[in-house]
């Protein structure tokens, strides 16, 4: 079948015009002439008729589509097995879950005191509070059971609502505090809770306490982060005796320290922050635990007695690696969880306290992801600990943590049947412009024929956070059509130690970009694919990454997906009222320095639009997205129409009622990216093509 081409749809409308205005703005003492700084305006209403327009636009191109997204939507949905329970967390003697159910979109949360028989309680059932938009944080009950305490945000951006819900009478309590949705916990008195607030620019930089039935407008400011690079967040050790009120950037930070039963302390100083040198703590019997890269690039665990933390008595637990990279610490009475990553897989260690052996929770599937589950009972011998491959669903262990013997709790079923044994996944690796091997993940159907195929690459590569294989049943109506799925492991990740990530940003941040041609460049010189059948998607900060294939390597793709892109990086860095910009300055360089600001922008996609041919572009935004505003992504597609792109190869869908995340609800949000699926797939010629069937053994 040949490819979607403008000749091939009927254009009932013609895409808007955005005026260009000049408009010479200062930010920083830096100049900038943006002809579209007009659509930065949000209250203006021939802004919002522009975004209306590009939708209206978006929406005629791929009407031709339309059947195609209904099946789409069939299958994505029907594959999903909705009415549902997850498996629970335990506090004591008391069970909490959530669980959804078919024809509803959001979760209820619920448990069960005394045992899994015991009769369920609902605590909060969120379909029915949830108007336009509804996203829950970070909830926790208190350590008695009798409040749960938990953060909503009803606008799609990054501020939250923390209410407190009295279980026992099943009553709302009056305050509302606000919150950054995921930095509160309780004292150990369970009717105390800290928390942090956010400042103009939506940073969480203060820390208050508040008692429960008292106004929280007088509730005590507990401390303030006056450096904009840094955010606050508060958290309980997992012996719960102690709270920790952390203070960090992407490169360094500090903990200061509370016993919980005594909430009306004084938070005590660990370490104070040096350049370079992050921390956090843990607890366990007369110790502190420190996780560190102090003189360890991938983090070591040390131990230093409570009762004189100082330095010289700090003993290591686990030294450090050059070949794995340590990121969290789980703490049992009896035994530490430790999480971490080798050989560019994420990786579960167990470590006896009383013997000090170390050993791997092993898995046989060459690309797969463990991760430990919501782990909150501190005295067991047992953890939860999750699982997923290309192939294999979500599957929830039971982890003993003395013998290594797992028991299965749970697998998320796939409607319908999924037959792992009908995929194939596997691991290769590009060589980078410096010689540097980067891991590539894929899989496809066994049978899905030899030499080149549509296939599809995904990437992102910043702030250290790896992209991960793992199972998703929407992902089936690409594969199952022929396509191969596929992650490019880049730098700016941490899929191969911290130095993978540090190697990715600042004035090394062209690694990424450099990083995923050599993944693109690599998968056509092998056959797997060639330049008409490879689209490349990335969203966020994955965006810019989008946003440089385009303006440099376009030939080597059929299409990009950018979603909510972070594009207009030289203005957003600029411009430190926004939010995120200064703690974002040891990500992407402070563009202050003239150093920063013209490496910055050599790369800046919005900057460096060129006269030429571009693929086919997707390009998403939100309307309330606080972290990539909709003006990115709005005057990127200006800028691309007034310059090289054709009408109809250049698509931008504003989501006029959500942010960042898109749509909350479960069945909008199994349509957006339907939306997205058939713009794919009609891009390389698919939008006929039926799906394989594949049956369950």
């Amino acid at each position: 079948m040949g490819l979607l081409r403008q000749t091939d749809i009927e254009i009932t409308a013609t895409p808007p015009v955005a005026k260009r205005l000049p408009n010479a703005r200062v930010f920083s003492g830096v100049t900038l002439d943006d002809p579209y700084a007009w659509l930065e305006d949000a209250a203006d209403p021939e802004v919002i008729a522009y975004l209306k327009a590009e939708n209206a636009f978006t929406d005629s191109v791929m009407a031709p589509t339309a059947p195609l997204r209904d099946t789409l939507y069939r299958e994505i949905v029907g594959r999903v097995q909705r009415t549902d329970t997850k498996v629970p967390f335990r506090m004591g003697d008391i069970f909490y879950y959530t669980r959804t159910e078919d024809g509803r979109d959001y979760d209820i949360l619920c448990r069960k005191r005394g045992g899994l028989e015991a009769p369920e309680e609902i605590l909060l059932d969120l379909n029915t509070i949830a108007g336009e938009y509804l996203a829950l944080g970070y909830y926790t009950p208190s350590y008695d059971g009798r409040y749960l305490a938990y953060a909503l945000n009803e606008t799609g951006g990054i501020q939250y609502t923390l209410s407190i819900k009295d279980l026992e009478r099943g009553e709302m309590l009056p305050e509302r505090l606000p919150s950054d949705g995921y930095g509160f916990e309780w004292a150990g008195d369970n009717r105390t809770l800290f928390y942090t607030r956010q400042d103009d620019t939506l940073r969480a930089a203060e820390v208050f306490r508040h008692e429960l039935g008292t106004d929280p407008a007088a509730d005590p400011l507990l401390y303030r982060e006056d450096d904009p690079v840094f955010d606050l967040s508060v958290s309980i050790s997992d012996s719960k005796d102690y709270l920790f009120l952390h203070s960090r950037s992407f490169s360094s930070s500090e903990v200061r320290y509370l016993r919980a039963d005594d909430p009306g302390g004084k938070f005590v100083l660990f370490a104070p922050r040096q350049a370079g040198v992050i921390y956090a703590l843990e607890h366990h019997g007369d110790d502190f635990l420190i996780l560190t890269n102090e003189n360890a690039v991938n983090f070591t665990l040390q131990a230093v007695p409570v009762a004189d933390p100082s330095a010289a008595n700090r003993r290591v637990l686990i030294p450090h690696r050059d070949d794995a990279l340590l990121e969290w610490v789980d703490v049992f009475a009896g035994h530490l969880l430790i999480s971490g990553r080798e050989e560019g897989l994420s990786r579960l260690w167990r470590h006896d306290l009383a013997t000090g052996q170390t050993r791997t929770v092993d898995f046989v599937e060459p690309v797969h992801t463990v991760r430990p589950g919501d782990n909150r009972e501190f005295h067991t011998t047992e953890a939860t600990i999750t699982y997923t491959s290309f192939v294999t669903p979500l599957t929830v262990y039971a982890l003993d943590l003395a013998s290594g013997e797992r028991t299965l709790l749970k697998q998320d079923e796939v409607v319908g049947g999924h037959d792992p044994s009908q995929y194939v996944s596997e691991r290769v690796f590009a060589i980078a412009a410096d010689g540097e091997r980067v891991p590539i993940s894929l899989v496809s159907r066994r049978n899905a024929p030899a030499g080149p195929r549509p296939l599809l690459l995904r990437g992102y590569g910043a702030y250290g956070i790896s992209s991960d294989p793992s199972f998703a049943t929407t992902e089936l109506s690409l594969i199952d059509r022929g396509m191969t799925y596929a992650i490019a492991h880049v730098r700016g990740g941490q899929e191969l130690g911290r130095a993978w990530y540090e190697h990715g940003k600042l004035l090394h941040k062209k690694n990424t970009f450099s990083d995923f041609i050599a993944c693109a460049e690599h998968l056509i010189d092998t056959g797997y694919t060639t330049p008409g059948q490879l689209v490349a998607q990335g969203g966020s900060a994955g965006g810019i990454l989008m946003g440089v294939l385009a303006n440099e390597r376009p030939e080597l793709f059929q299409a990009l997906v950018a979603q909510v892109p972070f594009v207009d990086v030289l203005r957003v860095m600029l411009d430190p009222s926004l939010p995120l910009t200064t703690a974002e300055f040891v990500e992407w360089g402070d563009p202050r320095d003239a150093v920063y600001r013209e490496y910055i922008r050599s790369y800046s996609p919005y900057d460096n639009v060129t006269a030429q041919s571009y693929p086919r572009l997707f390009i998403t935004a939100g309307i309330e997205d606080d972290q990539v505003p909709y003006w990115q992504p709005a005057k990127w597609t200006a800028k691309l129409r007034a310059t090289c792109c054709d009408d109809s190869r250049l698509l931008l869908r504003t989501n006029l009622g959500a942010g960042h995340q898109g749509d909350s609800g479960f069945y909008n949000a199994q349509r957006e990216i339907a939306f997205t699926y058939a713009f794919i797939l009609s891009a390389l010629g698919l939008a006929e093509m039926e799906p394989e069937a594949v049956a369950a053994d």
